[in-house]
């Protein structure tokens, strides 16, 4: 949250130019160095004397000095796990008494790694093992000839991951080996953690910690009790206490004749604390259909309300299922238990190494409903909740600006998953509550701040939004706050949908920015209103040579929707772009493109 957006909290007794003084000092700092800063104040103010700070300055003023002091805990983040575990562990390094940074890999200067001594990595793997858009930088410096030996590190690394994909864990892996091979040393082994990443994770902060302590000692601050981490945003909810938001609208806006579900839903965060900025997603609690639930029951013959006690909790059968449990979407650990409770060796077979292509289909296209259906299995109530995975939060990009829509309002465009499969209905669990919500609906939301999605702090900038089908809805948002707030900086988006006439999402909206200078330039592809397929890349293509001169002049690209094709396509067509247009090989192009996210000048939201 910058500091013009952040709230201007009552402070009784300070000075207004004290106060101004306040603002001008935190102004662009990220959450992490406030939540350092919400914690050392209270320190002062605790020992009401002054405290030695900690060695947590910027490496140029006393690199040496500082690192030997200091646990820099660093993450990468592609959903915003990573980065909360790495905040706790860090929150309670500093209750600890340690002196302790936290950076994202995207802010953190590469050349300090020599001079770092003690380091704690949490880092996700996405897709098919690749590190996080904000990571790369990192990774490929590790990875590179220009890493300096590193004999007086010692480190540990966590990976976060779903071991549904081939590639579990995959960048952790590389980089703890990468760290051991320039000489450092672990000071805490590998860990890994699944999609229920919460008690791997603190059972490997845990051990961090103890070793840190060990190495570090405490200093004075060690009984000082530090600010929650929440508290500095002032919000009352997050991922672990949602808001329980009003649905304010609910509409549909595609044509009644359009094959996929769209809607636009408006949502109340009057009294939550919560504030969000163009770019920021927000979490959403789902619940499981009831006609889902109903076919669980059914076809296992269990009763919804028996009482099962599971990992502290009991709770009624159905509850577990409608709220607590995954039923929409497939995993590898479900597969392989089913496996093992059915005997079915075809099933087991599909585990195997040189199976990769065949699961990653069975994963993509069937739900656990289907599995269950094609390999009976007689699970009783207790087996079952164990073996399904908890239910965890979808995050949906804000498609709203809280300058143009106010602080109280937020705005998400949901792609509504409901198809034909297997000889019966499949629904997403997210897209048909949100579907189904009405005037009596609460959904319990939260913010989860995109650090990697952000506007230009200069406005003058330019900015290309790429973004089809449900992927425009931050990029809705940013029109919204660059009009808002009279960006000079041009914007232009490039959209592609099924049908012109069935599916252009927000289509008057963006007519009248176009009118009224919000819009500069609006490209369109539409894939089935031809007689061959066109796709936003290949808009891309057709004007690559001015948007290559767009972002060699300093504009911002954007690019977010589907991770597992048209990210990748749209990727290439700028690589050709820069090779057609800049006349660079097709190395040097992507060696552009890195060095672009690295900048924050190419940023995806992506999934």
């Amino acid at each position: 949250m910058s500091a013009a957006t952040r709230p201007i909290l009552p402070t009784p007794g300070l000075a207004a130019e004290r106060l101004t003084l306040l603002h001008r000092l935190t102004e662009g700092l990220p959450p992490a160095d406030l939540y350092w800063i919400s914690a050392w104040s209270a320190a002062l103010a605790a020992q009401a004397t002054r405290v030695a700070l900690p060695a947590i300055t910027p490496a140029a003023e006393a690199p040496n000095a500082a690192a030997t002091e200091r646990l820099t805990v660093l993450y990468g983040s592609q959903t915003g796990n990573s980065r909360r575990v790495a905040e706790r562990l860090a929150e309670r390094a500093t209750a600890a008494g340690l002196s302790v940074r936290i950076l994202r890999t995207g802010a953190y200067a590469v050349r300090e790694l020599a001079q770092e001594r003690h380091l704690a990595l949490v880092i996700s793997s996405q897709g098919d093992g690749d590190p996080p858009d904000d990571a790369l930088g990192f990774v490929e410096f590790l990875s590179g000839k220009r890493a300096p030996k590193l004999p007086q590190l010692k480190f540990a690394v966590l990976g976060l991951g779903d071991s549904s994909y081939p590639q579990y864990c995959a960048v952790s892996r590389r980089l703890d080996t990468r760290f051991a091979e320039l000489g450092a040393q672990r000071f805490a082994e590998l860990g890994e953690a699944d999609v229920d990443f919460e008690a791997p994770s603190a059972s490997w902060s845990e051990g961090v910690l103890a070793k840190a302590r060990e190495a570090l000692g405490a200093p004075a601050m060690a009984n000082v009790r530090p600010v929650a981490l929440h508290a500095v945003n002032s919000a009352l909810h997050d991922r672990e206490n949602p808001f329980a938001a009003e649905v304010l609208e609910n509409q549909r806006i595609v044509s009644r004749d359009s094959a996929r579900e769209v809607r636009h839903l408006e949502l109340s965060l009057q009294g939550s604390g919560l504030r969000y900025e163009p770019g920021d997603a927000l979490g959403v609690w789902p619940r499981n259909p009831p006609v889902l639930v109903d076919a669980w029951l059914r076809e296992l013959r269990l009763d919804g309300e028996q009482e099962v006690a599971h990992d502290g909790r009991r709770l009624p059968l159905r509850r577990w299922l409608s709220h607590e449990r995954e039923l929409t979407r497939l995993s590898r650990p479900l597969l392989a238990a089913h496996a093992a409770a059915s005997g079915d060796a075809d099933l087991a077979r599909v585990l195997e190494p040189e199976q990769r292509e065949a699961l990653a289909r069975l994963l993509d296209t069937d739900q656990p409903i289907d599995l269950l259906r094609r390999h009976p299995v007689g699970w009783n109530a207790e087996q079952l909740v164990a073996a399904l995975r908890p239910l965890t939060p979808r995050l949906y990009s804000i498609a709203s600006s809280p300058k143009a829509v106010g602080e109280d309002e937020v705005h998400l465009t949901v792609g509504v998953v409901d198809y034909h499969a297997h000889g019966s209905a499949h629904l997403g669990a997210a897209s048909a509550f949100l579907a189904a919500a009405g005037d009596e609906t609460r959904v319990p939301v939260f913010v989860e701040a995109n650090e990697r999605f952000r506007l230009p702090a200069d406005p003058s900038r330019d900015i290309i939004m790429i973004g089809p089908g449900t992927g425009v809805a931050p990029f809705r948002a940013f029109v919204q706050e660059r009009q808002a707030v009279g960006a000079a900086g041009r914007n232009w988006l490039f959209f592609g949908n099924r049908h012109f006439a069935q599916d252009f999402l927000y289509q008057t909206e963006w007519q009248q920015a176009l009118k009224d200078g919000a819009l500069h330039r609006l490209d369109l592809a539409f894939s089935r209103d031809g007689v061959s397929k066109v796709y936003v890349q290949d808009r891309i293509r057709e004007h690559g040579r001015e948007l290559y001169a767009r972002l060699r002049e300093g504009a911002y690209l954007y690019v977010c929707g589907d991770a597992t094709h048209m990210a990748k396509d749209v990727h290439e067509a700028l690589v050709e772009l820069a090779v057609a247009h800049g006349g660079l090989s097709a190395e040097d192009a992507r060696a552009w493109l890195t060095e672009l996210l690295q900048e924050g000048r190419y940023a995806r939201d992506v999934y």
